[in-house]
């Protein structure tokens, strides 16, 4: 419709404003958003251009020049405003793109609720009252509310896919590798991943084709060229094999998601795929593995939040060491220091072998189950998440929510592409996962089409 000349940006973004003014206070997805900066973009937008007009909204551990940038968190609340462009904001930019605010978020990407924002609460707005998932529930509330029509996210255990599942709309996480982390606020760097939530799978391959590609200022990011992610959209998914994890169905999940995917199964051979029982053996260590190096990388990385260059500094410290203590111990919040604490455990003298080691050579293990499930099947589905979105605060203990990452935690540990797609469901939304090999994510939007097309 912007082509054509049906529509302005303008109009976009004053339709999408109003319905922020009306419902967000209920919702709360944005944590910041300028109405001025964003209609003054909109005005000038270069239609020209891929994206072109287009508002999609940015999880706030992105770097926006110019923009907030609180990672959910009190140590960059107060005056930490980002000096440059992150590598996916520049290809953003080029593309056209009128960024549009900044979404709530757990603090610094540790959670799967959202709860764990140290700002405000997100509420699902498929169910109020209910999680929107997390880290980024933020992103996923924004356009599963038509806040927006997209959103960026992260994705380090499945951060992007779960709530995406949760909310409705469709999550992919990328290769890790193929779209740039510079400029995104580290929590786990060999696990960190940035990707979209949109409405329809379609819309995610667009800004996966504006985001991906070679960045020299990432040393993770992978030289190679980027495929047309449209071409292949509509092959539909006869004759591929669809690995079927049986370790994805086992005790804990909920009957409401079990039904689901296993109905989404059933369809998929209708349409000619070919399901095959395949096994991931070591997916019962995934969330332990996980929860080892994740920290233990956060912990090296949130070192530099120490209140002397930016963020929060604690006033009239008594000597350099107060000004550490007192300004993190200030800053962050319980779940953020829970997880410093434990990789800061597990790095220590005398621990690094027993714990960090160890738990890299599970995680090679998990890269090796899915390498041998793939030379049986092109591509694997299970579950996003073993039930469906809980109520806000029904859940006090941590170790229950990390659990609620059991399904995703496996594919960051590998590095693969996933995607979250909604199936039908008379209550509470349900997401299906979709998993490929490495660097195939044309295949993985192909086969996620297939479930969208009903």
């Amino acid at each position: 419709m912007l082509v054509k000349g049906e529509i302005q940006s303008t109009d976009i973004v004053d339709e999408l404003l109003e319905n922020v003014t009306q419902r967000d206070a209920e919702i709360g997805a944005f944590l910041s958003i300028d109405a001025v900066a964003i209609r003054a973009a909109a005005a000038k937008a270069d239609l020209s251009l891929p994206l072109g007009g287009i508002p999609i909204a940015m999880k706030d551990n992105i770097n926006v020049l110019g923009d907030p940038c609180t990672c959910g968190s009190k140590f960059l609340a107060e005056n930490y405003h980002s000096p440059y462009d992150a590598g996916v904001t520049r290809r953003l930019r080029s593309a056209g793109v009128v960024f549009f605010g900044r979404t709530n978020m757990d603090e610094f990407a540790m959670g799967s609720a959202t709860e764990n924002s140290a700002l405000q609460r997100t509420n699902n707005p498929a169910a109020l009252g209910h999680i929107p998932g997390g880290s980024s529930g933020g992103s996923a509330a924004a356009v599963a509310a038509h806040f927006s029509p997209a959103a960026i996210g992260s994705d380090t255990g499945g951060s992007i896919r779960q709530p995406a599942s949760h909310c409705g709309v469709v999550g992919l996480k990328p290769s890790y590798g193929r779209v740039s982390r510079y400029g995104l606020v580290a929590f786990a760097s060999s696990l960190d991943q940035i990707g979209p939530l949109s409405r329809t799978v379609e819309d995610a391959a667009i800004i996966l084709q504006a985001i991906a590609g070679h960045d020299p200022l990432d040393s993770t990011s992978l030289p190679l060229p980027v495929p047309n992610y449209l071409t292949n959209l509509h092959q539909g998914v006869k004759g591929l094999r669809i690995g079927i994890p049986k370790e994805y169905f086992a005790a804990g999940l909920a009957s409401v998601v079990r039904e689901a995917v296993e109905k989404e199964i059933v369809r998929l051979q209708e349409q000619g795929a070919i399901p095959v029982e395949i096994s991931l053996p070591h997916t019962e260590y995934a969330v332990a593995t996980y929860y080892i190096i994740a920290p233990a990388e956060a912990s090296s990385n949130l070192s530099r939040f120490d209140g002397v260059r930016y963020g929060h500094r604690a006033a009239n410290p008594a000597d350099i060491l107060s000004l550490y203590q007192r300004s993190r111990e200030e800053g962050f919040g319980p779940e953020v220091k829970r997880r410093i604490i434990l990789g800061t455990y597990v790095l220590s003298s005398g621990y690094y072998d027993a714990y960090y080691n160890k738990a890299q050579k599970v995680r090679t293990l998990i890269r090796k189950d899915f390498e041998n499930a793939f030379a049986f099947c092109d591509a694997i589905i299970s579950p996003v998440a073993p039930t469906a979105a809980r109520k806000i605060g029904e859940c006090t203990d941590p170790v229950q929510d990390y659990l609620a990452d059991v399904c995703t935690i496996p594919v960051n540990l590998a590095g693969l592409p996933a995607i979250s797609v909604p199936l039908p469901s008379d209550g509470l939304p349900i997401g299906l996962q979709i998993i490929t090999p490495h660097l195939q994510e044309s295949l993985l939007l192909q086969i996620a089409q297939a479930v969208e097309n009903r």
